[in-house]
């Protein structure tokens, strides 16, 4: 949860809070409620969470070779999560919050259990490598989602922000977890504890975001990237994710060796494995099918 003001908390014209779209093998998936900074309220949060399921749901080339895609006949291989309007997301929808809050704090905060937890737990387990584009602010559980992305483009005019200190909560959306993975504890303290705001500048520089682009070319640039991954051998990137999801949850040196083991037999017997080496002798660009 954090932080728009009542007034900004209306829907978009369109009246649809979420698109999804796959192509050339990404799926696109877009927030939509550009006039509330793309706060996040029931509905957001909601299309969000069936988004990231139908992701899950679609073939990502994992061997199975069923070709079943997203029910259209196309593999989703990589994801790109991207928004309307100046804002990525300025955290939860303070007018819903507000509403919510005059039931009693067990009925306003039912939602993070409810909605929250399953949203970004739904998105770190995608295999399939996650790219988000940023444009200007990224605050509270905005900033939550965005650390759920494998890979962060944001513009020069992006800012980030924990906030959820400004208005007396301490955070949620995985931020404990994930902003010290992405800047390492001590500035995850510092920022979670003073609530202070990142340019893009600092954000790359603290690992925050890995590429900084000029304003409006977020999207065009993190496509790019979601595109380059889709093309690549998306079944060692599925292995790779579940690698550091592991390392991170603590395993120990040798649990993580004889994982890394195991993983390299199950991709070495790929005919992406065998392809790419065939191609590399021979001097020749690889492809790769996920298989």
């Amino acid at each position: 949860m954090a932080v728009t003001p009542p007034e900004a908390a209306t829907p978009d014209a369109a009246g649809q809070s979420v698109g999804y779209r796959v192509e050339d093998g990404v799926a696109i998936v877009e927030l939509r409620r550009p006039a509330a900074g793309n706060a996040l309220d029931a509905a957001l949060r909601s299309g969000l969470l069936a988004a990231v399921r139908r992701v899950a749901g679609a073939s990502a080339g994992d061997g199975d070779g069923d070709g079943d895609g997203d029910g259209n006949g196309e593999p989703v291989r990589a994801v790109l999560l991207t928004a309307q309007g100046r804002n990525f997301c300025v955290g939860q929808d303070l007018k819903e919050h507000a509403e919510a809050l005059e039931h009693g704090p067990a009925a306003a905060f039912a939602v993070v259990r409810a909605e929250y937890n399953p949203l970004v737990e739904a998105l770190h387990a995608l295999p399939q490598p996650v790219v988000v584009a940023l444009e200007g602010a990224c605050v509270g559980a905005g900033l939550g989602l965005a650390l759920c992305a494998d890979v962060r483009v944001a513009s020069q005019g992006a800012r980030f922000s924990t906030a959820f200190t400004g208005i007396g909560l301490a955070a949620d959306s995985g931020l404990s977890l994930s902003l010290a993975q992405a800047v390492g504890p001590s500035r995850a303290a510092a920022l979670m504890l003073l609530g202070d705001r990142l340019d893009a500048g600092d954000a790359q520089l603290t690992g925050l975001v890995h590429r900084v682009v000029p304003d409006g070319q977020a999207a065009a640039e993190a496509l790019a990237l979601a595109r380059r991954l889709a093309a690549g051998p998306t079944a060692a990137y599925g292995e790779v994710k579940a690698l550091l999801r592991e390392a991170a949850a603590g395993a120990g040196l040798s649990a993580v060796l004889e994982r890394e083991a195991a993983a390299q037999e199950r991709l070495g017997a790929t005919d992406d494995h065998r392809g790419a080496v065939r191609s590399f002798l021979a001097k020749e660009k690889p492809s790769f099918e996920g298989r």
